[in-house]
This record gives structure tokens, sequence and C-alpha cells, in this order.
């Protein structure tokens, strides 16, 4: 590779892989000021919020794993290069969230406690799954952050009322969720490839994912100190499932995983990550992010 196709364009930056996957690192710095309530004031959103984040560090951690036992039988140079950037890219965010939920953990949100139950669930699943089934659970998980990420990308107001150090963390996430959504697919396709496999552990995970998303929750709020806000939590319910609704606009795009042509692809959401990353370059003043757009 020379030295042109060797940097990011428009950056000083080096490419670590050959893929248009690139990690970015961003190191970012909490105000140890920043109220427990960081969104919008919402006890229920930024509780509910960081209850996901409490998922992603070894959640990511395991989506790595699981990917990683199949890189040595890949064939394809691209997706083993497009592998290295989603573990790159995969590393980063669960860094990340960790410093984020250690400064929840201080606002008296039991973080640690939640974090240790999911690494435990997973280890123990691990134990139990066939490679197979682990890297069929990572594509579904995978399919979920992407829609996530995509839904927060393509409507801007979901992230309004976030605190200013927040912001970024989220946008970021969204952008590389939706930038390498692919490649434990790919991945899955082709090493694994069974249809069965695939849609009976996303209808699997979609149970386990509500259902701990939701008791995540009460684990934080359980050991707070303050009364539960009614009026967030009916605000907050409104948000997700009625109007706007976030989540139910998600139907489509997760009925179509069980179809036997599905390919995460197909939903081309690059104008969405351009337009994502110039908002968090222009936060975080760093044009260089701008490189290399995918």
């Amino acid at each position: 590779m020379n030295a042109k196709t060797n940097a990011l364009p428009g950056t000083g930056a080096k490419r670590v892989n050959k893929s248009t996957i690139q990690p970015r690192r961003m190191d970012f710095q909490f105000d140890p000021d920043m109220p427990r309530y960081w969104f919008g004031g919402s006890q229920f959103k930024s509780v509910l919020l960081t209850a996901l984040s409490c998922t992603f560090p070894e959640g990511e951690r395991m989506f790595v794993r699981s990917v990683r036992h199949y890189q040595p039988n890949l064939q394809s140079e691209q997706l083993k290069e497009e592998v290295k950037g989603f573990i790159g890219q995969e590393a980063h965010h669960g860094n990340e969230h960790e410093v984020f939920n250690a400064l929840m953990q201080k606002k008296g949100m039991p973080t640690a406690k939640v974090e240790k139950f999911v690494h435990d669930g997973i280890r123990w699943q691990e134990k139990r799954m066939s490679p197979q089934r682990l890297l069929a659970k990572t594509c579904a998980l995978e399919h979920f952050t992407a829609m996530l990420a995509e839904i927060m990308l393509e409507n801007p107001e979901f992230l309004d009322g976030m605190h200013k150090d927040m912001l970024p963390l989220w946008l970021w996430h969204a952008v590389e969720e939706s930038e390498h959504k692919s490649v434990a697919f790919d991945v899955y396709q082709d090493q694994v490839g069974d249809y069965w496999t695939r849609v009976s552990e996303m209808a699997l995970t979609t149970v386990e994912f509500t259902g701990f998303t939701i008791f995540h929750y009460f684990q934080l709020r359980a050991a707070m100190d303050d009364k539960a806000d009614w009026k967030s939590i009916a605000q907050g319910w409104n948000w997700l499932l009625g109007k706007p609704g976030f989540l139910r606009k998600l139907g489509p795009a997760y009925l179509a995983y069980y179809k036997r042509d599905f390919h995460p692809a197909k939903r081309d959401k690059r104008h969405l990550r351009e337009r994502g990353l110039h908002r968090l370059a222009s936060l975080l003043k760093r044009p260089e992010l701008l490189g290399g757009l995918t």
C-alpha cells in the first residue's frame, strides 16, 4: 500500500487496515459535574440509556470473540480487513462506555453491578453455546444496534437534550455501528450460512435483549436514593412507543432480518453517517474525523 492509500483522505491519520472501516480513537472527557440525569433532566431516559451503556463493554467484547473465532478461516482478503476494522471499532466502544459507566457509578447509579451481571451472563452463555450460535447472536445484536444507531442518525431530535459531553459519545457510536453493521453478518454467511440458526437466534435474542434491558433499568433504579419520577416514565414510554415512538419505527427494518435474502447493506445509510460525522466533527472541532467517510 502506497503512502497515498495509507492515509485517510483529508487527514494525516493512518489507516489501520485496508478497508473503509477505520476505528476512530476518541478519548472522551466527561465533566465530573455532569448531572445524574444527563438526558434533558429525564430520569427515565437517563437511566434507560445508562442501563444500555452497561451492556456495551462486555457485549462488544463478546461480539469480537465470536467473530475472531472464525477469523483464521476467512478466505476473502476484503472481509479479513473489514474484520480488523470491526474489532478495532468495537474495542473502542467498550472502552469509552466503561469510562462513562464509571462516572455514573459515582453519581449513584450501580453500573458496576449491572456490568458484572452482564459479564457473568455472557460468560455463562459462551460456555454453553456453539460458536455458530454465538456468531448468530452477534449478528442479531449487531442488527439491533445498527437499527437503533440509524434511528438516532435519521432523527437528530432523538438526541435533543443530552448533556454536551454525552451527545458526541452516542453520535460517534451510532456512526460506527452503522459503518460496520455488515461485518459479523458477512462472516456468518461465509462460515456458517444456516438460515434457521440465524433467524431462530434473532427471535430468542429479541426476547433476551428486550427483557434484560428492562431488567437492567430496574437494577439501576432499585439501588438509587430518589423516588421514581412517574411523569418522566410516562413521557419516556411515549417517546419510545407513542409519539414520536422511535421504537415503533424499527418494525420494517427488524422484520426484514427474517427474509432469506436479507443483508444489512441493503439499507444504504451512508448519507446518514456522513451527516452524523459532520455534526460530530463540528461538536468536537475535529475536522480530521471527516476523513474516510463510508
